[in-house]
């Protein structure tokens, strides 16, 4: 089964908000060289996880549990 990557999934959402690296770096309150770092992994904190749920209004955790179903 196909391992699922958060950081991919968090990396398309902001770009498809049209959000810059540079403003959701502002919103999480970390540097961009973090952000670059959250889309690189394949896995995250899920404190971490909720706050970006938050800012970007979208469930991540959906894909997770889409996954769990399917296998």
């Amino acid at each position: 089964m196909e391992r699922l990557h958060i950081g991919n999934l968090i990396r398309q959402e902001v770009e498809r908000q049209g959000i810059t690296v540079v403003s959701f770096a502002r919103m999480l309150g970390c540097s961009r060289s973090n952000i670059y770092k959250i889309y690189d992994h394949s896995s995250i904190d899920t404190e971490q996880l909720h706050r970006i749920s938050s800012l970007l209004h979208c469930d991540f955790f959906r894909a997770y549990s889409e996954k769990l179903h399917k296998e």
